[in-house]
């Protein structure tokens, strides 16, 4: 008989910033009782996934194993951590527990997919807990940048475990809790047995500073512009906007929130009770009266994303506002690596405006929601855990973190995502690895990574499209010339002539050559025209294109 064992299974955020997913399990090997953390996206790019609405984990070995699932918890509402909620709990069907704030924000997305939005029970914070087969757990309120995060407090049977989710050590966070130090050694008290533990920041050796070190900074900049004053920042970051808000306010300016993401979350902030001293704001329609020395806009979209408020901003108008010269934009955000571009395309559209824009550079006016080096130190000596297991963070992050432990004499273990950890001795091994890949919301359809739909469009973008037709009758010849044409290439090649109908010529001549038995199988034939139309766009333009053809038989 397979005694019981402890595991721990990241598919997706070990290794990576974002899509965070993570599952415990205790029980029989093979036969462990499940329980799920998060479920997070994380989002394309136009370079690697042009065309993808999201990217989500590859839960195919839990939806395998959904019958094994008491539960999934989520930590708080980023949308790494809760935003593939709604796309994937139809293929696990588990009751989900989270916080007031997160259930609120999880049970809008379940409606929009047209789920039962009281799948999600609420839970409140430490002493309370959820009993999930073998598992007792408890959400212990941390410090972040949205409200009510929690990290989690896993009882087993082999001891507790620390989830510690997103954290920093904020003292005054402005909206939600402070980290508590006292609660957290009381979580500390009984031993931990391992701590999966905020890898972010790793890497950033000053201590973390609070969300309300920022109010002072950012009211001296928006006193001192003389124009129109805007500014950006997560939309999830309640805090932030509060202090940008207050900062607006006490400089006599009227101030107008911009964005469908950021009044969802000031809604939703207001409507669990997190928020209540939140300043009046003018609608956009009101703004437009209103002397532009006398107004400040807050307005969502600090990654750039093109079709959100700030980007529309720097092309032009949004809801009858725009931005002029002499005014003030400011990011209070740090800029996520891969939308350096996005960002930049901005704060030149606001340039060529004239507009003066602040960025996050200076370290003014925006703090991190992570634990930073030293905090994670000061985290590890508050649990002295007896392993630590890095996630939420790149390959290099894990490691270095890793190492930070050791410093400390805390044995760890670097789990990328699909590398199942069996935390039941006294130190982690690898019990076995299981696919751990990513799946693409394209449209209103999920997608596999290797299903080859993301590959061809690359493959479209890069090398254009020729669509060829070809009749054959029913003797079995070609009838007429083959027809073609060309999208994303040049219209003339070397020959100077269409590209198109040089393309239907050589193709002509090719088939017009080609024996019956060829023509007769339609594998063949495609084959054959593809060589052809590749080789003729090579001469011509000097690319290989993509070819579909169309093989219509008569009789």
């Amino acid at each position: 008989m397979k005694s019981d064992r402890l595991i721990y299974l990241p598919l997706g955020g070990a290794g990576e910033v974002g899509m965070n997913c993570y599952v415990y399990g205790y029980g029989p090997e093979g036969a462990e009782r499940l329980i799920v953390v998060d479920l997070g996206v994380t989002f394309p790019d136009m370079d690697g996934t042009p065309g993808v609405d999201l990217i989500l984990p590859d839960i195919a070995w839990l939806a395998e194993r959904a019958d094994r699932i008491e539960a999934i918890f989520i930590t708080h509402g980023h949308e790494d951590h809760i935003g593939a909620l709604a796309h994937l709990w139809p293929r696990l069907k588990a009751p989900v527990y989270a916080r007031a704030f997160t259930a609120h924000l999880g049970r809008m997305k379940m409606e929009e997919a047209g789920l039962d939005p009281m799948r999600i029970k609420t839970v409140a914070a430490w002493p309370e807990t959820v009993t999930a087969g073998p598992f007792t757990v408890g959400f212990v309120p941390v410090s972040h940048s949205i409200p009510e995060s929690a990290g989690l407090a896993i009882d087993t049977p082999q001891g507790r475990v620390v989830h510690s989710a997103d954290f920093k050590l904020d003292p005054t966070p402005v909206v939600g809790e402070p980290f508590d130090r006292d609660l957290w050694a009381e979580i500390a008290r009984p031993g931990i047995r391992a701590l999966t533990c905020d890898s972010t920041n790793v890497f950033v050796a000053h201590p973390g500073r609070s969300e309300a070190s920022l109010a002072e900074e950012i009211e001296r900049l928006v006193r001192s512009a003389k124009g129109l004053v805007a500014a950006t920042t997560f939309a999830s970051n309640v805090a932030r906007l509060k202090t940008l808000a207050e900062a607006g306010q006490r400089a006599g300016r009227s101030v107008c929130l911009l964005g469908r993401a950021m009044r969802r979350m000031i809604t939703a902030a207001v409507e669990t009770g997190i928020l209540t001293d939140f300043p009046k704001t003018v609608t956009p329609e009101d703004a437009a009266e209103i002397p532009r020395e006398n107004l400040m806009l807050l307005s969502s979209g600090s990654q750039g994303e093109r079709r959100a408020a700030t980007a529309q901003l720097s092309r032009g108008k949004y809801l009858g506002l725009e931005m002029k010269e002499g005014d003030l934009f400011l990011f209070s955000s740090k800029t996520i690596p891969g939308n350096e571009k996005s960002v930049l395309r901005i704060i030149n559209n606001f340039s060529e405006m004239g507009v003066d824009v602040v960025d996050d550079a200076s370290d003014r006016y925006h703090v991190s929601g992570h634990a930073n080096r030293p905090d994670l130190v000061e985290m590890h000596a508050l649990l002295q855990p007896q392993m630590l297991i890095p996630m939420h963070g790149e390959h290099r992050m894990l490691r270095a973190h890793v190492k930070l432990g050791q410093d400390a004499g805390i044995p760890g273990f670097v789990a990328p995502n699909g590398a199942m950890v069996d935390l039941s001795g006294n130190a982690p091994r690898i019990a076995e690895y299981i696919e751990a890949g990513r799946t693409y919301l394209d449209g209103a359809v999920q997608i596999g990574a290797l299903d080859g739909v993301v590959r061809d469009r690359i493959r479209m973008a890069l090398n254009g499209h020729v669509m060829a037709s070809v009749i054959i009758d029913e003797d079995g010849e070609m009838l007429g010339d083959p027809w073609c044409e060309v999208r994303g290439l040049a219209e003339t090649g070397r020959s100077k002539a269409p590209l198109a109908e040089v393309l239907e010529h050589d193709l002509g001549r090719v088939l017009a050559s080609a024996g019956a038995r060829l023509l007769a199988d339609d594998d063949k034939l495609e084959d054959a025209a593809k060589r052809a139309i590749r080789r003729t766009a090579m001469d011509e333009i000097g690319k290989k294109p993509e070819v579909t053809l169309v093989v219509s038989r008569l009789g």
